[in-house]
């Protein structure tokens, strides 16, 4: 166990919780209790009862949003159980609220059929101005979150396929601009056809780039595998490839020759040094397997990556959900959105990119602590409308 370990460890068990749950009011005397409670509450009561929109005025609903996970694929982590997510389900709250001024609270479901967890989120929903889905297995969460985004007027989005999708898009959009390249001119590789790797390749797609390689554990995802279930055999007509003559499955190292943008979603060490070097000049590298990349930053430099990214806060250019997800709901909350909707996540995508006044090939994306961000993505996706 490592030194960062072991005091996370400790600092949890201090704070026996990352969330404080605080009153804004004080109660102080009777007249305070009967506006605060019996018999004033009523009032508010009724005025939500008679136009249930005065929810949003009269309650906390309009800035609260559920941060809801079954436990099923947390971080790199995998299937540990609702309970054993808790804690990042409390540190996503921690973001939203310090970077945004959004209020979340965690939800772990004990329950994992599709139709179970949207029961539940369902049924919880009239408390809430907004749904995270947060580390829910693919391709449950697929589903999952459609048939919520279908049957609840508040929006609804899986962080780990769009929050990332966002990001990574924005450090493209940099990456593009730096290598004077456009979306519809690059040929793109993405290694993990989990949730993260369909919602980054969906997202560039509406972009514009025609053609785009995933791949599984398997291999290259083709229209000729029969083996796919429904999602992947969507994003098996977005690439131009097809089975080997020999009918074998294309591996990464095939697919990647030739390949201008590179995106990695699967896990360590998965590519190399000679893989990287077969990609065109001027290639784009994002790396971003969490805490282990497909490969090291130091690495794709070596084999003469133009534009690294990974996931890792200890080299320039992290693509961190957390850059995204905290002004993307501020905006959609401020502007009673009732649906995420594509041109929401582009226009937070380009938001995070613009924020960056003089991009670099060190500096793609901006910090996380950069005063403004996150109301700045606000502004951007409320604009939308």
């Amino acid at each position: 166990m490592s030194s960062v370990d072991q005091e996370a460890i400790e600092a949890h068990r201090q704070w026996r919780g990352k969330v404080d749950y605080a009153s804004k009011v004080t109660v102080e005397n009777h007249d305070d209790l009967s506006i605060v409670y019996t018999p004033g509450v009523a009032a508010p009561c009724l005025e939500i009862a008679r136009d249930p929109a005065l929810a949003r005025e009269l309650t906390g609903v309009g800035n609260l949003v559920a941060v809801v996970t079954d436990g099923s694929a947390v971080l790199g982590l995998g299937d540990i159980g609702p309970q054993a997510a808790l804690p990042v389900m409390e540190g996503k709250c921690v973001l939203f609220r310090e970077f945004a001024g959004v209020d979340a609270i965690p939800i772990a479901l004990s329950v994992r059929g599709v139709d179970e967890i949207v029961a539940a989120v369902e049924a919880i929903a009239p408390s809430l101005g907004g749904i995270n889905l947060e580390d829910i297995s693919a391709p449950r969460c697929f589903e999952i979150e459609q048939r919520l985004h279908e049957s609840l007027s508040i929006p609804v989005m899986h962080d780990d396929q769009h929050g990332t999708a966002v990001v990574a898009l924005a450090g493209v959009i940099n990456a593009l601009r730096l290598t004077n390249r456009d979306f519809k001119d690059i040929r793109t590789v993405v290694l993990g056809a989990g949730a993260s790797g369909i919602a980054c390749s969906k997202i560039l797609r509406d972009m514009g780039c025609e053609d785009i390689s995933l791949i599984d554990s398997k291999g290259l995802l083709t229209v000729d595998r029969e083996d796919l279930n429904p999602w992947k055999r969507e994003a098996a007509g977005w690439s131009e490839h097809h089975n080997n003559a020999d009918g074998s499955i294309p591996q990464t190292s095939q697919v990647m020759r030739g390949a201008d943008l590179f995106l990695g979603l699967a896990g360590p060490g998965l590519v190399t040094v000679s893989d990287v070097a077969s990609m065109n000049d001027g290639s784009m590298v994002f790396a971003m397997a969490n805490p282990t990349p497909e490969i090291m930053p130091d690495e794709a430099a070596e084999a003469g990556a133009a534009i690294i990214a990974t996931g890792r806060s200890d080299f320039p250019n992290q693509i961190n959900n957390a850059l995204g997800f905290p002004g993307l709901f501020r905006g959609l909350l401020d502007g009673a959105i009732p649906n995420v909707e594509d041109a929401h996540k582009v226009a937070a995508a380009q938001a995070i990119a613009d924020f960056v006044e003089d991009p670099s090939p060190d500096r793609i994306v901006p910090s996380i602590f950069e005063e403004g961000l996150a109301y700045a993505v606000a502004d951007a996706v409320r604009s939308v409308g």
